[in-house]
């Protein structure tokens, strides 16, 4: 099957901007302060928190902070991405650690090192866009899950960066590919989740100008790294054409937006209807 995301692409990004990530990425800081501000009303004492995609941990503390007596475990498939005092094999005395610990490893998210029904809380803050497609991720994150366990993760819609992908006009990818909000609540449903909730809302950064955001796109580890996209340096003529088109976006204030969609989703793992056979599960109730 063909892949359309160039992965070693994105672990190539990724690598490149490790070690001053955290300077840069300060929209999925916000979205993971919303995330997190979400949890106020979920009912949840998790024990065992694994943060996908966690590059150098950011989103722990607040987790830590909300969960005292939880362990967390962060993931990310590119190593140069984690805490530099991370040790390696750490992870493997995770369920031994006291409360309150944490501990990193490298790891793919469609192939979790974790025990099944371990998870009682599976965190995703703005790893979705850089996976082929999502449905990979929810299943294995559902065998991870304890039942009742949640996964909470959040990812980019359509209508992002819609001024910058509008002013190209070669026939390439110029950014990622992103879902629309109502497929991946079809999907969870499908990987075997229960009582999905999706939404979205939008949030819009300004710049002085296109160099500014591009810079800010490179210096987050978010280049293009789609199997379609350009493979060669954009001559005069394609970068003129898109700064002609972004000005026609430039605000009465003098800034240029820059549109990103935020989907927010969770989702529960439910009682098993079947048995490892097949068989269907019947529930009584004594009243």
């Amino acid at each position: 099957m063909a892949e359309f995301i160039d992965r070693a692409r994105v672990r190539r990004n990724f690598r490149r901007v490790a070690g001053r990530y955290a300077q840069a990425d300060f929209l999925a800081r916000e979205v993971d302060a919303r995330m997190q501000e979400r949890l106020d009303y979920v009912r949840l004492e998790p024990r065992w928190i694994a943060d996908l995609g966690c590059g150098p941990g950011l989103s722990l503390p607040g987790l830590q902070a909300r969960y005292p007596q939880a362990c967390c475990l962060g993931l990310d498939q590119e190593a140069a991405m984690l805490p530099r005092d991370s040790r390696p094999g750490g992870w493997r005395r995770w369920f031994g650690r006291s409360q309150g610990a944490a501990s990193f490893a490298v790891a793919t998210a469609e192939q979790l090192p974790l025990a099944p029904g371990r998870l009682d809380l599976a965190w995703a803050n703005m790893l979705l866009p850089w996976l082929e497609e999502p449905r990979p991720l929810f299943r294995e994150v559902l065998g991870s899950l304890r039942v009742g366990g949640l996964l909470m993760f959040s990812t980019l819609g359509p209508d992002t960066l819609r001024e910058l992908r509008g002013g190209f006009r070669d026939g390439y990818a110029h950014t990622q590919r992103f879902a629309d909000m109502h497929d991946l609540g079809d999907m969870l449903l499908e990987s075997g989740f229960a009582d999905p909730v999706v939404d979205m809302e939008v949030i819009t950064l300004t710049y002085a100008d296109l160099d500014a955001l591009l810079a800010d796109l490179r210096g987050a580890g978010a280049g293009c790294a789609m199997e379609d996209r350009r493979r060669s340096l954009a001559g005069r003529g394609l970068r003129q054409a898109l700064e002609a088109h972004y000005e026609t976006w430039r605000r009465p204030d003098g800034r240029l937006p820059a549109t990103f969609e935020v989907i927010y989703g969770h989702a529960w793992k439910p009682e098993p209807r079947q048995i490892a056979d097949g068989r269907s599960i019947i529930r009584f109730e004594r009243r």
